[in-house]
């Protein structure tokens, strides 16, 4: 089958769209309205592919061709990205530019039209032969610095026109500025996308420093109201939550009461055996403390070698407090037995919400119930026959 038998063969692909009226040579009407037309679908385009699929159908439709091809310049080579066509060309191939028309057209940037492909020597024949293509026209995709080429062809022998050329570089044209478009949208998105993720990095960042922050300065809080060496809170700690405490006991109220407690002998146990066995002793005392009492009891070590409770929600008697003590630590020194042996005197305050006592003194009140059990406890000693 010949070319032109070929395209007979064929269905309608339009050509009662001419780009010209064959009585006057003049553009028609027609033309002019779907050119306008696909500039406006053209301008509307988001990307590159949308811009493909509305030339190659245009390119038909404005010429009356029996194909178009959309190709695009990728470094050194030409790729055939779409097509619009009665059979299959050259879609997704690359070729050179300079062993193609469109890589021609790119490298010169001016238009040509082709009425016989087998007559020109710009044409590789060899690759033509086994499509249907007799004919084309190939216009560049920006005259400066082409990035590509819209190409059409007949299946019969056929004489571009200047119109066809001119409006087949309107297209073009069109295309130029649309592709231009859509990469300086891209770029902008990508830079938008770009500072986005800076931001959200910064942002981040900021986070990350102000929850360090936060940590560091929790940390600190908690050290500033925490003795290092038992891990109780310190005097400062002690009155702090304390205070919350004493108002809940006045508001409610409660029942609630403070014990002052010292350990026994903490001086001749660091004369005798060294600072280390006295802070050894101290932290001992915590652990007894901290077994004796609750969890929502308040602990403190507020001296070298005293402590204070405070707790609330309980009526119970001083002398159930000091017995639960006591026994802890005859476990602990049974238990510890290589060490010296741990000793506290203890004085129990009970807080009256009536009487409206200011916290420092029940802890006076309580200090003074301690000393009255240390002087006890020094009698007795005296008065214990020597062996």
């Amino acid at each position: 089958m010949t070319p032109a038998q070929h395209a007979q063969s064929q269905p309608s692909s339009g050509r009662e769209d001419q780009p010209s009226d064959p009585m006057t040579g003049q553009v028609s009407v027609q033309v002019v309205e779907l050119l306008v037309e696909v500039i406006q679908r053209l301008s509307l385009a988001q990307d590159i592919q949308a811009v493909q699929a509305i030339v190659g159908v245009a390119a038909r439709q404005l010429t009356g061709a029996d194909g178009a091809s959309f190709i695009l310049r990728e470094g050194d080579q030409c790729f055939y990205a779409d097509e619009e066509s009665i059979s299959p060309l050259w879609k997704g191939q690359r070729f050179s530019l300079n062993t193609c028309i469109s890589g021609w057209v790119m490298l010169n940037a001016v238009p040509v039209g082709i009425p016989d492909i087998y007559e020109d020597p710009r044409i590789p024949a060899e690759a033509y032969r086994p499509t249907y293509v007799r004919s084309l026209a190939m216009v560049p995709i920006r005259t400066q610095a082409p990035i590509g080429a819209i190409g059409i062809y007949w299946a019969a022998p056929h004489s571009p026109t200047s119109d066809e050329l001119r409006i087949l570089q309107a297209l073009a044209d069109s295309t130029a500025v649309t592709v231009e478009n859509i990469r300086i949208r891209a770029e902008m998105e990508e830079r938008v996308r770009e500072r986005t993720e800076e931001l959200e990095a910064a942002n981040q960042q900021l986070r990350d420093e102000a929850a360090l922050r936060k940590q560091m300065e929790a940390k600190i809080l908690h050290l500033s109201l925490t003795d290092d060496l038992t891990g109780l809170s310190n005097r400062r700690g002690f009155l702090l939550r304390a205070e919350q405490m004493l108002k809940l006991v006045n508001r409610v109220p409660t029942n609630g009461w403070l014990a002052y407690i010292d350990i026994d002998g903490l001086k001749n146990v660091n004369d005798a055996h060294g600072h280390d066995a006295g802070d050894q002793l101290i932290r001992s005392a915590a652990k007894v403390l901290r077994e004796s009492f609750r969890d929502a009891d308040i602990l403190a070590r507020i001296g070298g070698d005293e402590f204070v409770v405070f707790a609330t929600g309980a009526a119970t008697p001083a002398v159930e407090v000091e017995l639960r003590l006591r026994n802890n630590i005859i476990h602990h020194n049974q238990f510890f037995s290589d060490q010296p042996p741990l000793s506290m005197s203890i004085g129990v305050i009970r807080c009256d919400p009536h009487a409206l006592n200011s916290l420092e003194d029940i802890i006076h009140q309580a200090d003074a119930a301690m000393y009255i059990e240390k002087r006890r406890k020094r009698a007795n000693q005296q008065d214990k026959p020597s062996d």
